[in-house]
């Protein structure tokens, strides 16, 4: 089995790296892009509000197709349709549709999808004592294309325009994009063999793997009862419903997963308003990308020797002082840096966190709805808070869509709190 584990994880990690560059080339300029097209500063984060929103409803279905047929074929679907999605953009971009750009941005928001989805994949052959750093180990494999991606947005977008004038510098990342979400579903379709979720499952239902089929190979079990989007949403919440543990990491990694996309997604509009270049505005996104993923490992480590609720109620006050950092920056870019930064630290502590506790609070038989639930959730939440943070920076400013971000926290705070003195108790 350990051989099995390795080789499974290695190509996740491929995919993820992959994914990871994918995402980070195209978002890092996408509410400049937003801007643009729309002509409207106030609309600029719509393109990551809709980005966020296919990760969220294209989750479901993703699930369900894994709850079926495993977690290759999900894997793959999402980069596929991400890559369409990118080319919609670039499409749209180009003959200035703003309404078009938006639903090639919900499209592209499946390969963010897949990637979120491939830590739950990791954790299909792990113990129960290692699951926290199986997670973190894709996440972290990510980092490298997560942080190079905002730096080379701005040579990205060059490139492509100098091959083709009438696309805009801001999406010609998209076309990079597509090809990099290509060549992952690619690898993640020839190489995740066997299946890590049904190898799963039919070593928990007591199967002797391989038994009249290749060596690690899970056999076959018979025709499986189909898996609609709706029937994933009602496994799921049954699932998550009936246990305290599940519901608090769902609460905690869907605030945390929200405060940090509102202020992300406004944070370059601001740092332009204030005189920032893009290379600037790349280099800060990175550091806050390179906060998201570089210190995985080490959530991953504390998350299966302390438990999740701790780590989760640190993940909660991190994020909280970044909110404060980046609302008082007010044109300090190093600030603004360092506030991002641990954004992203807060952000990777808690979704290693609620995915390791999501995962040991449900059967496995109900994991993927239960999972593709919890990525729903936070997606949902976290597009919604996108949806508004443009207005609110209009409006009243980006000091205040800080503070709004930072009160999100306080109640889930309290619920981790209980449910960790519940559970000492």
């Amino acid at each position: 089995m350990a051989p099995l584990r390795r080789r499974t994880t290695a190509v996740l990690v491929v995919g993820q790296i992959l994914g990871g560059f994918g995402v980070a080339i195209g978002v890092a300029l996408a509410a400049l892009l937003a801007a643009e097209v729309s002509g409207s500063a106030g609309a600029a984060g719509l393109a990551v509000t809709a980005s966020v929103t296919g990760t969220a409803v294209l989750s479901l279905p993703l699930a369900a197709l894994m709850a079926r047929h495993g977690r290759r074929p999900g894997l793959t679907c999402g980069y596929l349709i991400g890559a369409v999605g990118g080319l919609i953009v670039v499409v749209s971009a180009t003959r200035g549709w703003f309404v078009p750009l938006l639903a090639g941005m919900l499209l592209f928001g499946a390969g963010s999808s897949a990637n979120l989805q491939a830590r739950f994949a990791a954790a299909d052959l792990a113990p129960a004592a290692r699951r926290g750093r199986a997670i973190a180990t894709v996440m972290w494999a990510g980092t490298l294309g997560a942080v190079l991606g905002p730096n080379l947005a701005g040579p990205a977008g060059r490139s492509i325009g100098a091959i083709d004038g009438r696309i805009p510098e801001t999406a010609g990342p998209f076309v990079w994009a597509s090809g990099i979400f290509l060549l992952a579903a690619a690898t993640t379709h020839l190489l995740l063999r066997p299946d890590p979720l049904l190898t799963a499952r039919s070593l928990d239902a007591g199967e002797t793997a391989g038994a009249g089929t290749e060596p690690g190979v899970p056999p076959r079990t018979g025709k499986s009862t189909p898996v609609t989007g709706e029937r994933a949403l009602r496994r799921g919440w049954d699932a998550v419903i009936s246990s305290p543990t599940a519901r608090t990491a769902l609460a905690g990694v869907a605030v945390v997963h929200t405060a940090m996309i509102t202020i992300m997604v406004m944070t370059p509009v601001d740092l332009a308003h204030h005189g920032a270049g893009i290379e600037l505005i790349g280099l800060v996104i990175s550091g806050h990308i390179a906060g998201m993923y570089a210190f995985s490992p080490v959530m991953g480590r504390l998350a299966d020797r302390w438990g999740g609720l701790p780590l989760l109620m640190g993940s909660l006050g991190t994020v909280a002082v970044a909110a404060a950092l980046a609302g008082t920056a007010d044109g300090r870019h190093t600030q603004s840096a360092v506030a991002l930064f641990l954004l992203g630290l807060g952000w990777s502590a808690g979704l290693v966190a609620g995915s390791a506790l999501v995962t040991d609070a449900v059967p496995i038989h109900t994991r993927p709805a239960a999972q593709g639930l919890s990525d729903l959730t936070m997606n949902g939440c976290a597009a919604l808070g996108g949806a508004v943070a443009g207005p609110i920076v209009s409006s009243a400013g980006y000091g205040t869509l800080n503070a709004v971000a930072a009160a999100l926290l306080l109640p889930v705070a309290v619920l981790a709190l209980r449910a960790a003195v519940r559970r000492t108790a």
